[in-house]
């Protein structure tokens, strides 16, 4: 499966964003999907998963009752709904794929990888 991420972008803090995933292939909807992100000097980072059917979600610490990941089997997408950004948030963004259907927090978990989107938060 092909990936490729976009929307990322320049917001201040507090403000909102919306990054998407589409995929390419008859099979995303039996995937696992995630997002991760890296900023400048660190290592990627778990941000956010979810099952093959939506029915299943899971988020990093950090980013929990902010950010909210969903997909659109239908158009081959899965999203990412950034709110209550922080400058600690900027980091280029990842969408990632899996064949297992168990969710997976470690990038090691996943096979298939998007380009990445900049999503930079101002102070």
């Amino acid at each position: 499966v092909q990936l490729q991420a976009s929307g990322g972008g320049l917001v201040q803090a507090g403000g909102s964003l919306s990054l998407s995933c589409a995929a390419s292939g008859r099979t995303f909807s039996s995937y696992t999907m995630g997002w991760f992100r890296q900023a400048p000097g660190k290592e990627r980072e778990f941000v956010a998963a979810i099952s093959w059917n939506g029915g299943s979600t899971y988020y990093a610490d950090s980013v929990k009752g902010r950010f909210s990941i969903s997909r659109g089997n239908a158009k081959n997408t899965v999203y990412l709904q950034l709110n209550s950004l922080k400058p600690e948030d900027t980091a280029v963004y990842y969408c990632a794929a899996r064949s297992n259907r168990i969710l997976a927090t470690v990038a090691q978990g996943y096979a298939y990888w998007g380009q990445g989107t900049q999503v930079t938060v101002s102070s």
